[in-house]
Parts: structure tokens; C-alpha cells; sequence
């Protein structure tokens, strides 16, 4: 299938050179130099997806500018004959100009104009951090990569909670780590009758979407349904290879040339779910199997903390069933 990408970056507003340059930096054409009397300028990012007809990205950058705001990246694509629209803009503005409660009301009045079946505008530096929960097995190599991104500030989130099928000692690195930040930590010992959802459901209903840093049970149809969320899984292998059980020996044993990770969406058939992350690294034939893991947990930490990123940053969109649409 062929796809038709617009890039409207030419047309619309860009300040490149902005992207390096503190945001108390930048002036609005006209206004004084005097720092006592300039804007503090605020990032904002769009996405919109809508029925595709004649104008869309022009009313978009009007309602921007109308507001004294300025693009800095859009991105736009629509895949040939589908009739959808796909856009993601990221934007400057002066947020006494355009309070949050206008921008809002001026989305939707978009979102109305064009039918959008999504429209979702955030700002980062004023908006609430998403609240994640972490489900996590035996292996620690994802989950202690995903508390030190937060800890460093990398990753966009509030880690509310670490939820695991496996007790951890109380002196081990990763339970001192919780402690020291305050972010509580479950053990639900499951087995094949007992799963302990019911139990999981209750400490994340407050999240905002769940991450499994190599959660080895699969959550069932029931669970899916009723968390009702967004929930990103990593894979450690490019799917649909490899699916199920122990996929690093089963790629070792086929005598694969590049390995991978994969981070998707989790839906109710295993390893399935729309994929948002793929990455790869070369393997060879000196490598043995402790070399071929360690390569991959590598690979997998990568790939599931750019999943989290991007998603965070609205870089993911849903396209027809299986798809998505990364910006």
C-alpha cells in the first residue's frame, strides 16, 4: 500500500533555532527587548486525528497563531485513500495570552468543526505528569533501567507503583531504591487459578496507562476490559518471530543474525497488540548465549524507555486495527 506523507513544515511557522534557545528567550514580533517585559513562552503539542478534507492544516495553524502562538514542528500524514487525517504540531505560546481553559475550548471547537475522533492537546511543563504503574517478574534489567530514567528526569511520568508476581528481598538494590523514593511495592504471588487482578485493579485504577517491564503473566480479556486503559508491553524479540516462551533461545537456536525488542500495545491475543517500538542488534557467531541475553536486555531497556517516551509526548496514534502511526 502506498502512503502519502505530507510535510508541512515549509508552510506553516517554523523556528528552528528556538529549539536551542531557552523559551524566557523568545520575543513576539513587536514587542519590547526589556527581560522585565517579555513573555515567558510555554510548549505546547497537538495531535488530531479527523477525517481528511481541504483545510484542515490551515485552520490548525490559525487557531495557533490567532493566539499569538507560533508552530515549531508539524507533521502530517494521510495514507492514500483512506480518508483520515493524522497530525501532531508542536507550538510556543504565551500562556497569559492563551490561558489553558481558551486552548482547550479552541481545540474543541476544531475537534467539532472536523468530526476529530481524537484530538488531545498537552503542556508539558504545566500539566500533571502521567501516573504509571509497573508490572514486573523476576527479571530486574527493564525495571531498574525504568526507575533510574525517572529518577534522572528522562522519562515524563510518576511511577505510582511497582506491582510483582515475585517477592524481592528487603536489602536488594531495587527494593532500597523504592524505599528511598516512596513508591510503594506489591508482591501477588499468582498461580494458574489465582492471577490476582482483581487485586492489581484496585492499586492502578488511578493510572493513567500500565507498563509490563517483562511482567511474564498474561492479563486476561476481563482485565484488559475493565482497566480500560493504554497498557505498553516489551517483547524481547521482533514480533510476530519468536512468539511466547523463552524467545531468546529460540532465536539463539535458529541461529539469528540480528536480535531485537519489540514494544506494542497489549491486546487480548499474546504478543499481538499494535506495535509502537521496534529496535535490532547484531549478533554473531562467536556470540555465546549469555552474550546473546545480555545483548538483548540491552536492546530491550532501549526500547521499551523510547516506547514510554514517545507516548508521553503524543508521538503515537492509532491506525486502522493492528497499526499505529509514530511522528
Amino acid at each position: 500500500m502506498s502512503l502519502i506523507r505530507r510535510r508541512v513544515s515549509s508552510s506553516l511557522p517554523r523556528l528552528s533555532k528556538f529549539a536551542i534557545r531557552s523559551f524566557k528567550s523568545l520575543k513576539f514580533p513587536g514587542e519590547s527587548l526589556d527581560s522585565s517585559t517579555s513573555p515567558v513562552l510555554t510548549h505546547g503539542i497537538h495531535v488530531f486525528q479527523c477525517p481528511d478534507e481541504v483545510g484542515i492544516v490551515a485552520k490548525l495553524s490559525d487557531c495557533i497563531a490567532s493566539r499569538g502562538g507560533n508552530i515549531l514542528v508539524a507533521d502530517v500524514f494521510v495514507p492514500e485513500k483512506k480518508n483520515v487525517f493524522y497530525s501532531r504540531s508542536e507550538f510556543i505560546f504565551d500562556p497569559v495570552k492563551w490561558p489553558r481553559e481558551q486552548m482547550d475550548e479552541d481545540f474543541f471547537k476544531l475537534s467539532k468543526r472536523f468530526n476529530a475522533m481524537k484530538s488531545v492537546v498537552r503542556v508539558p511543563d504545566e500539566d500533571p505528569k502521567y501516573k504509571i504503574g509497573v508490572l514486573v517478574s523476576k527479571q530486574d534489567h527493564c525495571l531498574v533501567d525504568l526507575l533510574h530514567g525517572w529518577q534522572d528526569g528522562k522519562l515524563p511520568v510518576d511511577i505510582t507503583c511497582v506491582i510483582s508476581n515475585h517477592d524481592r528481598l528487603p536489602n536488594t538494590h531495587v527494593t532500597r531504591f523504592l524505599e528511598r523514593h516512596g513508591i510503594p511495592y506489591h508482591h501477588l504471588h499468582t498461580s494458574k487459578e489465582n492471577k490476582r487482578e482483581e487485586e492489581i485493579l484496585e492499586l492502578v485504577q488511578n493510572t493513567d496507562f500500565l507498563v509490563l517491564a517483562r511482567y511474564m503473566q498474561v492479563l486476561s480479556g476481563n482485565f484488559l476490559r475493565a482497566y480500560g486503559k493504554d497498557i505498553i508491553n516489551i517483547h524481547h524479540g521482533l514480533l510476530p518471530s519468536f512468539k511466547g516462551g523463552n524467545p531468546s533461545k529460540q532465536a539463539f537456536e535458529a541461529g539469528v543474525k540480528l536480535i531485537g525488542a519489540t514494544s506494542h500495545f497489549v491486546s487480548e491475543e499474546l504478543d499481538s497488540g499494535p506495535i509502537i517500538e521496534q529496535m535490532v542488534e547484531r549478533v554473531s557467531h562467536k556470540d555465546n548465549l549469555r552474550s546473546f541475553v545480555r545483548k538483548s536486555e540491552e536492546v530491550e531497556k532501549q526500547c521499551l524507555a523510547k516506547a514510554i517516551k514517545s507516548y508521553c509526548e503524543l508521538r503515537v496514534l492509532p491506525y486502522e486495527v493492528n497499526k499505529t502511526v509514530i511522528f
